[in-house]
Order: structure tokens, then sequence, then C-alpha cells
């Protein structure tokens, strides 16, 4: 059986696709350097010792960017490259949560999801959270963590 790092690329890649959607973040060593200048929280896991359980991408980021991301104006990766380093930031991109599948429904996403969060407005005023929604529970999730932290939630629509 593959370990919990082989079984996590799949889920990954069975839900996103990446390979085949240039529209969105890929997880390039350029990309990951690049959320990493972001906030040291944008990748966020919770692992045991067969490897990664949860993955969770999110990306504090600009007003203006949300609004023309969720206008369909940019796509995620320009969402990514247009995002500054070294400012302060008003909204949070929650671009995925990855769990697997005996892990799920135990409030680890969650979890994981509200600390980094809390991290990130340790340093930025934070007022809204956003989401390109490609699965209920991912959408579920969202609502829920909005819903603790007294944050309007903004969709973007198709997926």
């Amino acid at each position: 059986m593959p370990g919990s790092f082989e079984r996590m690329i799949k889920l990954v890649n069975e839900v996103f696709d990446t390979k085949h959607d240039p529209d969105q973040i890929s997880m390039t060593e350029a990309e990951r350097t690049h959320l990493q200048q972001i906030h040291p929280v944008t990748m966020s896991e919770y692992a045991d010792d067969d490897g990664p359980i949860v993955w969770i991408l999110m990306m504090p980021t600009l007003n203006e960017l949300m609004v023309r991301f969720l206008n369909k104006e940019i796509s995620e990766r320009q969402l990514l490259a247009e995002t500054p380093v070294g400012v302060k930031y008003d909204t949070i991109y929650l671009c995925s949560a990855s769990v697997l599948p005996e892990y799920r429904r135990k409030g680890l996403a969650k979890k994981i999801t509200m600390d980094a969060i809390k991290k990130i407005m340790d340093d930025n005023p934070i007022r809204a959270l956003f989401l390109w929604p490609f699965s209920k529970e991912g959408e579920e999730l969202s609502r829920s963590v909005a819903e603790e932290l007294n944050l309007p939630l903004y969709l973007r629509p198709g997926h």
C-alpha cells in the first residue's frame, strides 16, 4: 500500500487536476517560494509517522486582487503572481484543503485552517475570506471557518 505522501499527491491530482488547468497554482518551486514569502503558514499540514494526512493551502492577499479574482478578471495563478510580499493583507484566499479519506470529518482540516488564519491575522487586518469551490466539503469547511471567525466569505462562481 502506498504511503500517505503518495496517497496525498494522488488525491490532490484527482481533485484539482492542476496539470491540465494552466489557471491554477501548480505548486512549482517558484510558486512555493512566493507563497512562503507572502506568509510562512500559507502551506500547512498535519502529519503522522507515515506522512501527511491533511494539507491546507491559503494565501493572504489584497481586497482589490480578491475582487478581480472573484470577477474572473485574473486567474488563480495570476492572483498569486500579483500578490505582493511585505505588505499588510486584508483578505485570505482559501485555496485548498486535502484530507486522506479515513481522516475526514474529524475536525483536522478546520483546526489547521483556523490556526493558520489566526497566525496571519496576528499581523494583518483580515476583513474577508474567499474561495473557488471545487467540492461541497471544501465549501462547507470554508463556511464553517468564516462563521467562526465572523468574517464574510465570497465565492468565485464556476467549478
